[in-house]
């Protein structure tokens, strides 16, 4: 009977062992924004943007909090928190989507698509995403960028303040990924 016990205690050990996670993890993902304006340049970087990949469907997750957004000067964060996006109403950002066409095990750098829905200040856009995705002996890093038009995501910019603050904003992502442990 112990040795049955043993060899069933071994396999499991084994299959434990063998098994690889096809989720991935990442809790200090990056993300930046740019905003040209005619009096000054807006931008601002977030370092603690949490994002988890599954290749075994190849989706993507993206969750960050707007107040975690670091500016030069600490009126433009109050300015952008309380006035602009929200953040005690809308206090996230999130992203769901896929990969497409993408193969986890290939080691050469992939340009791929991401397709999928952008939620800011409560407001859901579909959008796709050119991104570059590089294999690191089992680490994965994405990076890619995009723009955002503000009015579709119904940000309110005063008419004094609107020929100051751009109309399309330039949004950076650079994610590097763990295998995620359970």
């Amino acid at each position: 009977m112990n040795k049955i016990i043993g060899i069933i205690f071994l396999l499991m050990n084994f299959t434990d062992f063998d098994v690889k996670s096809d989720q991935f993890i990442t809790r200090q993902g990056q993300v930046s924004f740019f905003s040209y304006t005619s009096v000054e340049n807006i931008e601002a970087k977030n370092n603690q943007v949490l994002s988890i990949i599954d290749f075994s469907k190849n989706e993507i997750a993206v969750s960050m909090l707007m107040n975690a957004f670091v500016f030069k000067k600490s009126l433009m964060h109050e300015h952008f928190n309380e006035s602009y996006i929200e953040s005690d109403l809308y206090p996230k950002a999130t992203f769901e989507g896929s990969i497409l066409d993408f193969d986890p095990l290939a080691t050469e750098t992939q340009t791929k698509i991401i397709k999928g829905e952008l939620t800011i200040h409560g407001i859901t856009k579909e959008i796709e995403i050119k991104t570059t995705i590089e294999n690191n002996n089992g680490t994965y890093l994405l990076n890619g960028d995009f723009e955002l038009i503000v009015k579709d995501f119904d940000i309110k910019i005063p008419p004094i303040l609107a020929p100051n603050i751009a109309k399309i904003i330039s949004v950076k992502f650079r994610f590097e990924y763990q295998p995620y442990e359970k």
